[in-house]
């Protein structure tokens, strides 16, 4: 998106069911010590290069099976969840 295609704001519903997002953008702006935007855009960011990682973490080679799927179980949340058979795989939701 060009710097003219950029809308002046963004809004978030906190309302109808939604009210977690609000305590969730709570949490990152505590969590980066910073602004409820700043913390939105932050954790945006970060997202991708936490997967990443933990990606690269469960495709060791020096790692049982037993010990990837653990990591795997400790790392997912309720939107990203880390698969480990043979291969490792992510499920957003």
């Amino acid at each position: 998106m060009s710097q003219n295609e950029t809308p002046g704001s963004v809004r978030i519903r906190t309302d109808e069911g939604n009210e977690w997002r609000y305590d969730a953008i709570q949490k990152a702006a505590t969590f980066y010590d910073c602004n409820r935007s700043n913390a939105v855009a932050f954790a945006c960011s970060d997202i991708d290069q936490l997967v990443s990682a933990a990606r690269r973490v469960l495709e060791r080679d020096d790692l049982t099976l037993e010990q990837r799927r653990e990591i795997a179980e400790t790392l997912s949340t309720r939107a990203v969840t880390f698969d480990v058979e043979t291969e490792v795989g992510v499920t957003t939701n």
